[in-house]
């Protein structure tokens, strides 16, 4: 007995609810993880921001060995790193992310977790100027708002701060940059594999980090007590499960979900400058936030009306195609 393609249809449209499910589970998880890792980081202490980073480099490294061995992925790795390109972009994508954490690991154990959370709310305006300055991508008429808002937001930051919120900016940048890099590989590198390659290309600076911390102010690991031991060397796990989470989530809800999720770690990462750790907020640096916000929703706005009108298109394709197809037989031939 065959079933009809318009019941086979309906299948197919079911059958992805309980993916959705994990995918909206696995985001919340990621983006959450990122929300709070301020907190990790402080609970380092006294552990500063060059010593985090270096063993965040190293411990990662491990714990991806481990993963990779567990999944007997090390062929496939293998095939990667064969690949003078893949390496190359790599190279480049382990440079941006080493800039990205060493920045966000200084700004919180400096009391500036608010500006981080202003770099990664401003993030996906950043991304959406690099599509226009470096691939030449057209911009919507309300995507251009967004920009245009989120410069304003910029410029009175900046006379708030007396100088350009530097480190919001490194953050935007590096990751918007980093993101872009990592499409020049597309889904041949996935989460596991991205992260091995570029932390391994980090390790001879991490090394030297640590050398160099060691004949200064010396190395806090086994210093401070069984506990800070055990949390610092979880400093690769802290890193891979929620980027691992994150990919898992990606590959089951569409672009347009992951978008308004995103915003659930600047969200948290706020909350814990200002609630927690009772980082300042002056009027002006509310104003600036405000812009950055109202600029988001015009985003989220134009994200979730062109989502509106794919799906709009794509339901009557499959209308027209189901009215065009011949009925087939149902019952014993």
């Amino acid at each position: 007995m065959t079933d009809s393609p318009r019941r086979a249809s309906r299948a197919t449209v079911d059958a992805p609810a309980g993916s959705r499910r994990a995918g909206f589970a696995y985001a919340f998880t990621a983006y959450g993880l990122w929300g709070v890792l301020p907190l990790y980081f402080l609970a380092l202490a006294p552990t500063g921001p060059f010593e985090i980073v270096a063993w965040r480099v190293l411990l990662s490294l491990g714990f991806c060995a481990i993963l990779l061995t567990v999944g007997r992925a090390w062929r496939a790795l293998g095939v990667l790193v064969r690949d003078r390109r893949v390496m190359f972009v790599m190279a480049a994508a382990g440079a941006l992310i080493y800039v990205n954490w060493q920045t966000y690991v200084y700004a919180t154990a400096t009391g500036r977790v608010v500006e981080t959370s202003l770099g990664y709310f401003i993030n996906p305006i950043v991304t959406v100027f690099l599509g226009v300055l470096v691939l030449g991508e057209r911009l919507r008429v309300l995507q251009w708002v967004a920009v245009g808002i989120s410069f304003v937001a910029v410029v009175v930051l900046t006379v708030a701060h007396g100088g350009p919120p530097w480190i919001a900016l490194v953050l935007a940048f590096s990751f918007g940059l980093y993101g872009l890099i990592k499409k020049r590989v597309g889904a041949r590198v996935d989460a596991v594999a991205g992260l091995t390659l570029e932390t391994a290309w980090l390790a001879p600076v991490a090394l030297v980090q640590l050398v160099v911390v060691a004949v200064t102010s010396g190395l806090t690991l086994g210093t401070a007590g069984p506990w800070h031991a055990l949390l610092l060397l979880c400093a690769g796990a802290v890193t891979a499960v929620p980027l691992l989470a994150f990919a898992a989530g990606s590959r089951r809800l569409p672009l347009v979900s992951m978008g308004f999720i995103q915003y659930l770690a600047p969200v948290l990462q706020f909350i814990v400058g200002v609630a927690v750790l009772g980082e300042p907020m002056p009027l002006e640096r509310w104003i600036g936030f405000a812009l950055v916000w109202i600029a988001i929703g015009v985003l989220l706005a134009d994200l979730a009306r062109a989502a509106g009108r794919d799906r709009r298109a794509r339901r009557a394709l499959a209308a027209s195609e189901d009215r065009d197809a011949p009925e087939a037989p149902v019952g014993p031939l």
